[in-house]
């Protein structure tokens, strides 16, 4: 291959104890993987019942070839189920949009053109119906790539990318069409190689059968940058990624830190990770098997690198399933790759010492420590190994409860432009959809819907008791059977849900029993509140709560350890505490035109976070049942919550309205008021403090005056 010098066989060997440490071990990209396929199962579930829509997790997080430091964005793909792009006439089908993709002298190498086809007969449409299409021929209509939008959002490339905060990463979404059949393209690389080694036919037949997708993103050489989509293989190239070692998958992330460090400065991004992995998937496959072990790390890692260098030198860095495709292609200014040459031959030269100047994850620094290198310097502090594995697991494990409240929203929100006894139909009709996925499922679908029907069935079971409430005829049976499947959705929403439906029937008793075993399962220690309502907002993760559900399974952590926040719609209102109903009603005019249609839909409803709600439920109902140092003790116990869980609590704001309308009831005007001014200093717009503020202030002059 070429000269390896020969300290690369123990330099490598620390190489790898440093990447382990610092998360990059089968454990933890295992974790990374479960967690993501997870999201993207209960993610397709509820969009393709809903929306006809599926979602894809792609890229570094997806495959588990990312570290704290490199702090990769979540990237994923939405593909409109009711878009059908075909190959072939044969392929159409009655009922969709039909696109056919055609590839002629116009296109460039991996891209194509989507003409429309009529959904009635297979035969082209000639009509130019909006301005995301247009007519090219007489019988030829082309859909621009201009098509697609997402709020709140900016494109970048292919992707509309949404800004993160906080520990919330950086989203890059894709939407884009599927095609069920192999690209045309890409049938050589079906028989390419031995595929008794890598990649192994069974890849290839997996790759073969799904397809592949068009995005909306013209070449950098096309002569149509409205018109050409690019056909994406990201389906194969993932499973690609899962079949690689560990070895392999640190020899991409160090080639990965290296760009970061020495390439691409300054945010440039002439070479790209993606360029990095064709170079790593071509190595693997001209390579023997048995090459790619941890004490010849450094020596793959130069190989790839070499491979990168030649591609550069080439300006042609081929696409690993299309090869036709150039990544490099009108890059790469001759300045620019003069000065990217200059940088891959010093760090090559450097054999091995680049990677010492590397900060993330404080690799270089690490590796320093390993080798001996800084025994007469202090010791340097960085992240121990617990911390990084706390770092990454909060990630992963935050990651399913979230995306379960943002599934649960989505239908939510689909679903409330219609009367209480409508919506009760779409969610038996969901759960039905839901039903036939996990009898014809597999397991991950399975576990996918096991965890995602709780939270709808507590919520259907709500809506028909809030109906049977309206009509005095008291709760029915259905209600509450529904309402107890979802008793177990999570440590607590499911059971205060119960138990506000039994508060409002002025069943005090039965009230009490689900708030007092309510209690005994809600361990403050370990226990994480979680919420869907915001995509930007990140709070604290207790400690305690990462150490426990590390050790657990993905459904039992979320049932044992999660407390989500509790949701109230507008059908439910009838089984909704008088103080609790206020939110509902949070916006004035004005704040109505501050609110963003994608992401405030909640502010409609009655949102609490568990553990406040809990407690302002028990201090409702001991003073109902004249328990009063009872009623007190939960009040102080409400007040604390509010006080020490205030870094994970999501709607503080709603919290502090409801001690604020207990204050009122212990007749404690000042400390009512402080409450509700302390909520503006949390929410400032869309909070009914402002209401509750206007009324007290009222009820004052009032008293005053008499």
């Amino acid at each position: 291959m070429f000269h390896i010098p020969d300290h690369y066989h123990d330099l490598s060997l620390k190489l790898s104890e440093v990447l382990d440490d610092i998360g990059v071990n089968e454990t933890m990209i295992m974790k990374w993987r479960k967690s993501l396929l997870l999201s993207e199962t209960m993610e397709t579930i509820a969009y393709n019942s809903v929306l006809r829509k599926s979602k894809y997790m792609f890229g570094s997080l997806s495959e588990g070839t990312t570290t704290v430091g490199i702090h990769s964005d979540s990237d994923s793909l939405c593909s409109d189920n009711d878009w059908n792009v075909i190959q072939d006439y044969t392929e159409w089908q009655p009922g969709l949009t039909n696109l056919l993709m055609i590839q002629n002298e116009n296109t460039s190498p991996g891209y194509c053109f989507l003409q429309v086809l009529r959904n009635d007969v297979p035969v082209p449409y000639t009509r130019v119906e909006n301005e995301h299409c247009v007519k090219v021929s007489s019988d030829t209509v082309l859909v621009k790539n201009t098509v697609t939008h997402v709020p709140d959002s900016f494109k970048h490339g292919p992707a509309w990318v949404k800004q993160g905060a906080g520990v919330v990463r950086d989203s890059d979404l894709v939407l884009a069409y599927h095609c069920k059949s192999w690209p045309k393209e890409a049938r050589q690389w079906l028989h390419r190689g031995d595929s008794n080694v890598w990649p192994t036919s069974e890849i290839k037949r997996f790759a073969e059968k799904n397809g592949c997708f068009v995005v909306p993103v013209a070449s950098k050489l096309g002569h149509s940058e409205t018109l050409e989509w690019r056909i994406s293989t990201s389906l194969a190239e993932r499973s690609l990624m899962y079949s690689l070692n560990i070895t392999q998958i640190r020899c991409y992330i160090l080639m990965k830190m290296i760009l970061k460090t020495y390439i691409n400065l300054q945010g440039e991004s002439h070479l790209s990770s993606f360029m990095c992995k064709t170079v790593l998937l071509y190595c693997i496959e001209n390579t023997e098997h048995n090459l790619w072990k941890n004490f010849n790390l450094l020596k793959c890692l130069s190989y790839c690198l070499h491979r990168l260098y030649t591609s550069l030198i080439d300006s042609n860095c081929p696409h690993f399933i299309i090869p036709g495709n150039n990544l490099m292609a009108g890059k790469l200014s001759i300045v620019v790759k003069r000065k990217l040459l200059d940088k891959l031959s010093d760090i090559l030269q450097s054999n091995g010492h680049a990677l010492f100047g590397i900060r993330l994850d404080d690799l270089g620094t690490r590796l320093q420590t390993k080798l001996n290198m800084l025994r007469h310097l202090a010791q340097p502090s960085y992240a121990t190994h617990y911390e990084i594995l706390v770092k990454n697991v909060s990630s992963q494990i935050l990651l399913t409860p979230q995306n379960i409240n943002q599934m649960h929203n989505i239908v939510l929100m689909k679903s409330l432009n219609n009367s209480p006894a409508t919506i009760r139909q779409i969610l038996l009709r969901y759960l039905q959809n839901y039903t036939a996925v996990y009898r014809e499922g597999n397991t991950l679908e399975q576990l996918a819907v096991s965890v995602l029907v709780p939270s709808i069935c507590s919520c259907l079971g709500t809506i028909i008791a809030s109906l049977d409430l309206q009509s005095n005829n008291g709760v029915s049976s259905e209600a509450f059977d529904w309402l107890y499947c979802g008793v177990n959705s999570d440590v607590s929403a499911g059971s205060l849900k119960l138990a506000s439906v039994f508060y409002c029937m002025g069943d005090m008793v039965r009230t009490e029993i689900i708030l007092r075993e309510t209690t005994r399962k809600y361990d403050f220690y370990d226990v994480q509140p979680s919420c869907g309502c915001y995509t930007s907002l990140s709070c604290e993760v207790k400690r305690e709560f990462l150490e426990v559900t590390y050790f657990k399974d993905i459904a039992s952590g979320v049932r044992e350890n999660t407390a989500f926040c509790v949701k109230f719609t507008p059908a439910e209102i009838n089984c909704i505490p008088r103080e609790l109903q206020y939110e509902m009603f949070r916006s004035t005019r004005e704040d109505l035109l501050q609110r963003k249609k994608s992401e405030d839909y909640w502010m409609d409803w009655a949102v609490v976070d568990s553990s406040p709600y809990l407690y302002f439920l028990k201090y409702k109902t001991y003073g109902r049942l004249q328990r009063h140092a009872d009623q007190q003790e939960a009040l102080n116990n409400l007040m604390r919550i509010i006080e020490t869980e205030s870094a994970v609590l999501v709607h503080k704001e709603t919290a502090l309205n409801l001690l604020g309308q207990c204050m009122e009831m212990e007749n404690r005007i000042q400390d009512a008021l402080l409450c509700y001014s302390s909520s503006l200093k949390v929410r400032k717009r869309n909070n009914v403090a402002n209401i509750h503020l206007c009324r007290l202030s009222a009820k004052i002059v009032n008293r005053v005056g008499q």
